[in-house]
């Protein structure tokens, strides 16, 4: 027999439909992120960083896209060891990955540093067209430029769960190494600090309410707002202030960080300070033992998160790292 609900249970529905539009509607268009404090130990340290010697800027095509940017630095020496990709952090630019550049460069290795779609000088800062996309566009860059072997992937930060993201992901053999500089890996994960250490402040009520609309298959709200970053007013005028639903969420790892861990079969190795003021280093390698990878964690004694990729000698320990992934993968043959 056909049970017809009753008018009452149509409105009762009905009602429950309309406030949860609604509540959805205020976390959108109130629940946005707040402007954080400017964070010194993440605006200060780049002051003294010699710019004068920066590569100028390359283009490659990502599809029907504007061009987006990247710098180039030529190996030091006769002998090229492989070739190095570097990704930045949050808010940044290739520009950041300067010094750690010039240290790869100097070692032997041809070495790129991206801007991220995003970011920098490739497209309008803080958005991006669907999640998904920076994994596009990282294939197009490796199909546009000439990748020696071995080839290694790093990335700081959020570069560095993003660099994640490409090692657990079906493009993972397009690299041979994979380096983690102080990685993101979520905010859930045991790493994380809340709000990163005061360096973004996320709109939790927007977040969750695009979440819910995605999980639904309504992506056309996206382009919203959901983190801010805590920037000096002079770092804002060349860095991205913010970032979207659709750029936070692909300039990552996946949502479920344990699998995208067990998801990576090709070297991989983390570097990280023992001072950083944005994670806490020190579950690093707990983290990857959990989940069955015996992946080798340095951490600098006494170094920050900035710091990380300007002091020498963090550079050198990341450049250790590679060169010791190179070698493994060289006997493994």
């Amino acid at each position: 027999m056909q049970v017809i609900p009753s008018s009452r249970s149509f409105f009762l529905m009905a009602l429950g439909l309309m406030v949860i539009l609604l509540l959805l509607v205020i976390a959108m268009a109130f629940g946005g992120p707040k402007t954080p404090a400017p964070l010194a130990a993440i605006n200060t340290p780049f002051k003294s960083v010699d710019f004068s010697d920066l590569p100028p800027l390359k283009y490659f095509k990502a599809g029907d896209e504007p061009l987006l940017a990247f710098r180039q630095y030529s190996p030091i020496g006769t002998k090229l060891r492989g070739s190095v990709v570097l990704v930045h952090g949050s808010s940044a630019s290739s520009e950041s990955m300067h010094i750690l550049a010039k240290a790869f460069a100097h070692s032997g290795y041809s070495t790129f540093a991206v801007d991220i779609r995003g970011h920098g000088h490739s497209g309008p800062k803080g958005v991006i067209h669907y999640v998904g996309q920076l994994e596009d566009d990282l294939k197009a860059f490796t199909q546009s430029v000439a990748l020696a072997k071995p080839a290694t992937l790093a990335g700081f930060s959020s570069g560095g769960g993003f660099v994640l993201r490409i090692a657990g992901s079906n493009l993972q053999k397009v690299f041979q190494n994979y380096l983690l500089l102080s990685p993101y890996l979520g905010y859930d994960a045991p790493n994380y600090k809340p709000n990163s250490g005061g360096w973004v402040n996320v709109g939790i009520p927007r977040f969750l309410a695009l979440s819910y609309l995605n999980a639904l298959g309504i992506q056309k709200f996206n382009y919203l707002p959901v983190s801010r970053f805590a920037l000096n007013e002079e770092a804002k005028k060349f860095l991205t202030p913010e970032y979207s639903f659709a750029l936070a969420s692909n300039f990552q790892a996946k949502r479920d960080y344990q699998e995208n861990i067990r998801a990576a079969h090709q070297a991989c190795a983390i570097v990280a300070g023992t001072q950083d003021e944005v994670f806490y280093t020190d579950r690093l390698d707990a983290i990857f033992q959990s989940l069955g990878k015996n992946w080798p964690v340095t951490l600098v004694p006494g170094i920050g998160h900035i710091p990380l990729i300007l002091e020498t000698k963090a550079v050198n320990a990341a450049v250790n790292a590679v060169e010791a992934m190179n070698s493994r993968t060289v006997a493994a043959k």
